[in-house]
C-alpha cells in the first residue's frame, strides 16, 4: 500500500499552535499516514517542545518526502501561514487546508475548536478540493530578458522602495499603454486575494467563482487612477518609469520580493496552475464575508419561500 503522506504546517512558536500540530502528528500516526513537515517548522516545533521524545517520527519535506508524493497539506495558523503553505506545495497537487489557529482566517475551513473533527476528515478522504487562480509573475530588465519568476494566489503588489519618494509607473493591459502616474504601489489581485491588500487598498471584493484579474493603484497622484478588472485571459504589465526617483519592491503574497530598478517591467497574468485548496464546507462565499467580516445584515427579510423573489426588492411590507 502506499504510504499517506500529509504535510502539517505549523506556525510553531505559539502555545496553541505547538500543542495543536502534536495532536495532528499523534492522530495522523494513529490513522497509519505519514506526518511531514518542513526543516524548518520542524525545528520550529523542536525548540518550542523542548523535550521531542514522546514527538511520533515526521518526515522532512524535500529530503524523505518529495511535494509531489504529498496528499494533502493541513496548516495550522492564519492566512499567512495558508500562503506558505501553498508555496511548499507548489511543485506538487496536494491541496491545502487550512485551520485557523490566528484571527480572520479568510481562507481557513476551520476553527481550532473543530481540529480534531477536521483531521478526522482529513483521514477519512471527507473532502472536495476547488481550484483557485494564482497569478504567473515575471520581471524583465531594460533588455526585456526574464530576470526573476514566481507565483502568487493572493496578489502581486508593487510598491516604491523608499518612503520619502514616489514611485512613477506606467500600466499597460494587452500590450497597450493605459495610463502613467506617481502613486506608492500597484496591487495586481486574484479573486481569492480580492479580500486581502486589494480589499484594503480599495479595490472590489470578486466572488471565487468569477474569473477575473484586480488592478488598484495605492495613494496614486493622477485624475484617472481607479481600480480597474480585466479578464482573466489577458495580462497586465507595470513599468517603472525611468524618471522614477527611486527603486521599486515587489512583493508576492507578502512573502517573496524582488528590487525593481528603474526600467524594470512587472508582467502578470494567470497561472496555467492552479492552487488546489481542500473544503470541508459548502458554505456559500456570501456568508463566509458576513462571518469573517462581522459584517452587519440586521433587517434582511429573506427571499419569498413560494416565489424565490425577494420581499423587499418587490415592496412588500
Amino acid at each position: 500500500m502506499d504510504e499517506r503522506n500529509i504535510l502539517v504546517v505549523a506556525h510553531a512558536r505559539r502555545d496553541d499552535t505547538v500543542s495543536a500540530a502534536v495532536r495532528v502528528i499523534e492522530a495522523l500516526h494513529t490513522a497509519g499516514a505519514r506526518a511531514v513537515m518542513s526543516i524548518e517548522d520542524l525545528r520550529d516545533l523542536s525548540e518550542s517542545l523542548g523535550d521531542t521524545t514522546a514527538l511520533r517520527p515526521v518526515y522532512l519535506l524535500g529530503e524523505q518526502v518529495a511535494p509531489a508524493a504529498l496528499e494533502l497539506a493541513i496548516v495550522l495558523g492564519g492566512d499567512g501561514t495558508i500562503l506558505r503553505a501553498a508555496e511548499l506545495v507548489r511543485e506538487g497537487s496536494a491541496p491545502v487546508v487550512g485551520i485557523n489557529m490566528g484571527h480572520v482566517g479568510f481562507l481557513a475551513e476551520g476553527e481550532r475548536d473543530n481540529l480534531d473533527e477536521a483531521v478526522r476528515r482529513v483521514i477519512a478522504r471527507d473532502y472536495t478540493v476547488e481550484e483557485r487562480m494564482a497569478l504567473s509573475i515575471r520581471v524583465k530588465n531594460e533588455q526585456n530578458d526574464t530576470v526573476y519568476e514566481t507565483f502568487a494566489l493572493n496578489e502581486a503588489s508593487i510598491e516604491k522602495g523608499d518612503r520619502e519618494r514616489m514611485l512613477e509607473v506606467v500600466i499597460e493591459v494587452d500590450g497597450r499603454p493605459l495610463t502613467s502616474y506617481g502613486c506608492d504601489g500597484v496591487v495586481v489581485s486574484t479573486p481569492t486575494g480580492s479580500t486581502a491588500y486589494n480589499f484594503s487598498a480599495g479595490g472590489p471584493i470578486i466572488w471565487p467563482n468569477v474569473q477575473a484579474i484586480s488592478v488598484v493603484p495605492l495613494s496614486a497622484h493622477a485624475l484617472f487612477a481607479r481600480p480597474i478588472v480585466i479578464d482573466p485571459a489577458s495580462w497586465v504589465a507595470i513599468e517603472v518609469m525611468e524618471r522614477s526617483a527611486g527603486n521599486g519592491v515587489l512583493w508576492a503574497d507578502g512573502r517573496r520580493s524582488r528590487e525593481l530598478p528603474p526600467g524594470a517591467r512587472v508582467v502578470v497574468q494567470r497561472s496555467v496552475k492552479p492552487v488546489r485548496l481542500a473544503r470541508l464546507h459548502t458554505a456559500v462565499f456570501t456568508d463566509r464575508l458576513v462571518n469573517k467580516f462581522r459584517l452587519p445584515v440586521d433587517g434582511w427579510r429573506g427571499p419569498d419561500p413560494a416565489t424565490g423573489m425577494m420581499r423587499a426588492l418587490r415592496g412588500d411590507r
